[in-house]
């Protein structure tokens, strides 16, 4: 049987951004920001990462990332690779849709990070519609941080949110919002567009490892479902796909098990098969309480193991 990293989390945050080739925006339309942060609340799902800040612009968009124990190369990857699938058979097109790679930048310090994240949310400034008030942008973090509009997409670590806007007595929300009209910084402009060639990081990993079994995964998802571990080699029982979904999720996303592992961990199943289950783990994970936290529990019990 193949044998995985085992996990151990860091907590590596990433100033992240995304282009589109000079001759095409990436996002054409409202509906393809939409898209885009639908695909990227999937794959937070999966891999556990959590964001701090965010704006999408028609051609680039830029992130602040907790990459929370995942390969945020892979992340990304996963994101613009699917993404891109999606734009291009939307206006039957062929070809690039990014620019290189995503290019990512580790935030070793908190004052950079609040400073980073206003002056990503002092992007939207260049439009006509938004000079002067970047805080009504909807496909911004910024009323979030302000409580304008709150967390409209529901994709924000919300609680790191308040100790950035609360980091010092000075920076209240009024003045956070003064920090983002204002912040006309060169040289954090070269930094937060990459132009300066040391920011330039491109496959930053935060995961450590060590080996665990597929059969550890399915004994642990066995004990916390209440499923027997023989019994998830069969088809079609409501419980058992429940657990086989979960344990998809956690092969895939935590230890890094690719389709044909698990097809021969399960023995019975097909690599679409898997990619649907994949999908319905999610789901699971997003809309039943008694799932929400079988993931955060994995990463705290095998990233004390040794």
């Amino acid at each position: 049987m193949p044998r995985c990293s085992r996990v151990k989390t860091n907590t590596s945050i990433f100033h992240i951004m995304i282009r589109s080739i000079s001759e095409i925006d990436l996002f054409k339309e409202r509906s393809d920001k939409e898209a885009y942060i639908i695909k990227m609340k999937e794959y937070q799902k999966l891999y556990g990462f959590k964001i701090y800040a965010y704006c999408l612009m028609d051609n680039h968009a830029h992130f602040i990332i907790n990459a929370n124990g995942a390969d945020i190369s892979k992340v990304m990857h996963g994101i613009n690779f699917s993404y891109a699938q999606m734009f291009n058979n939307k206006y039957k097109r062929h070809g690039h849709l990014f620019q290189d790679r995503f290019k990512s930048k580790i935030v070793y310090d908190e004052r950079y990070l609040i400073a980073l994240s206003a002056y990503i949310h002092n992007n939207p400034k260049d439009i006509i519609k938004y000079e002067g008030c970047v805080e009504k942008y909807e496909f911004s973090s910024l009323s979030a941080y302000l409580n304008t509009g709150k967390d409209k997409y529901n994709m924000l670590d919300k609680e790191y949110v308040r100790h950035i806007v609360n980091f010092s007595e000075k920076l209240s929300q009024k003045s956070y919002q003064k920090m983002v009209d204002t912040i006309n910084d060169i040289k954090l402009k070269e930094e937060a567009e990459f132009n300066v060639e040391k920011t330039n990081y491109l496959s930053e990993k935060s995961i450590l490892v060590k080996d665990i079994k597929i059969e550890e995964v399915l004994k642990y998802v066995s004990h916390n479902i209440g499923v027997d571990s023989i019994k998830l080699h069969l088809k079609y029982v409501r419980k058992v796909t429940e657990a086989r979904a979960l344990a998809i999720v956690i092969m895939k996303g935590i230890c890094d098990f690719n389709c044909s592992d698990i097809c021969k961990a399960f023995g019975n199943i097909t690599q679409s098969r898997v990619s649907k289950l994949s999908n319905i783990g999610i789901r699971l994970i997003d809309e039943k309480p008694k799932y929400k936290s079988i993931i955060s529990s994995f990463i705290m019990e095998y990233s004390n193991v040794n």
